[in-house]
């Protein structure tokens, strides 16, 4: 099953204060809509991501996700969230089977809630995450207690609200408008949606005091300091380029690869799985998957950054060192420090490329190949 992730973030969020938009408001250091992304951008189980804004706030979108934006795709939303919902699903590419519908203003939203949405939506529908409602529930008018109300049965939604792709479409054309999320229009179209276990921090932010919940709980975890090593190695064969951390450079043969064979690129995204514990390369992009073949690899490196953002991981530095007779790696390694380091949204000191040779020792030796090993730090303050 291919999904999608579809983020609403249209809303102008005046509840929550501020110059600008909630979404686009910083949360320690990290704008929401970027937090929101991340999440579904490292998740192995979303293929297509799409974020619905305002008209207005095309410029503070790109600020807000940067680099991360060109692996996104842009919608522009209605008045209304069933508007801008629609919007999304209908940039839905070809080959999708679901969606997550999410909202942009849930930045603290965990791997393990899409996950059991995801896992639900094999077996269903929809399906939706919310946590049971505990406290004692009144009915009031003119700020007295009327009755009490019973909480048997009643829940507090959450998105990522998921749903098979032509039931939700369907549903959201019969829908008059009006709806305050998605369940409520599968519902109306008769779907059946299954509650999955929410995540009590998994909050939305609606007024000032939640920016200041969501801080406490992004401050709950003592800092976090890791280090990762990767290494990889390519052939050589026919062609009359190679690519090396992001760079090309001219020569007799070529890398070969599943991939582009970029050597270098491939050892420091397999870095920074490691500081995550996150196995490597090959098992969040198989090689015996078709659609990889010939990747660019700033798109593996893309999502192990992407995918320690989510986890509140910075990624503070990263070493590698080629090693090969030939090409001289010298003249191309600013342009490879500075490529690299807009890749990781880092600053160029905190990015090391250089290289050695094996003293004609071994297969580097017989320039029969190109080694390279690769350092990565995160921290999670």
């Amino acid at each position: 099953m291919k999904t999608a992730a579809i983020i609403v973030a249209a809303g102008r969020g005046t509840r929550a204060g501020g110059d600008i938009p909630k979404q686009y408001q910083m949360l320690r250091g990290v704008p929401v809509l970027a937090r929101s992304v991340a999440a579904f951008a490292a998740h192995p189980g979303v293929s297509q991501i799409i974020v619905v804004v305002n008209s207005q706030d095309d410029a503070l979108f790109s600020e807000t996700l940067g680099e991360g934006s060109r692996n996104v795709t842009l919608v522009h939303g209605g008045a209304s969230r069933g508007q801008s919902v629609r919007a999304g699903l209908e940039a839905v590419t070809p080959g999708i089977d679901a969606v997550l519908i999410h909202d942009g203003a849930r930045p603290l939203v965990s791997a393990e809630v899409i996950g059991r949405v995801l896992a639900a939506l094999e077996h269903g529908p929809g399906a939706a995450p919310a946590l049971p409602v505990t406290d004692a529930l009144w009915r009031g008018a003119q700020g007295r207690v009327r009755a009490p109300e019973p909480r048997d049965g009643l829940y507090r939604a959450q998105t990522p609200q998921g749903f098979r792709l032509a039931a939700i479409r369907a549903a959201h054309a019969a829908h008059p408008g009006g709806a305050a999320d998605d369940v409520e229009v599968a519902l109306a179209a008769g779907l059946d949606v299954a509650i999955v276990e929410g995540d009590e921090n998994n909050l939305k932010i609606t007024h000032p005091a939640d920016f200041a919940r969501a801080e406490r709980l992004l401050q709950e975890d003592a800092m976090d300091i890791r280090a990762g090593n990767g290494f990889d190695v390519h052939r050589f064969g026919p062609g009359d380029a190679v690519t090396l951390c992001g760079v090309s450079i001219p020569h007799g043969r070529g890398l070969q690869g599943h991939s582009d064979a970029d050597v270098g690129m491939h050892a420091v995204t397999d870095a920074i799985y490691g500081a995550l514990g996150m196995g490597d390369i090959g098992q969040h992009f198989p090689p015996s998957d078709p659609q990889w073949k010939g990747a660019a690899s700033h798109i593996f490196l893309d999502h192990a950054v992407a995918l320690a953002r989510a986890r509140g991981f910075a990624l503070t530095h990263a070493d590698v060192t080629l090693i090969c007779e030939h090409p001289k790696i010298g003249p191309h390694a600013p342009a490879m420090k500075a490529e690299m380091a807009r890749i990781m949204g880092l600053e160029p000191d905190r990015v090391s490329v250089k290289a050695t040779t094996s003293e004609r020792l071994g297969f580097t030796g017989r320039e029969e190949g190109i080694a390279a090993l690769a350092t990565a730090t995160l921290v999670k303050p």
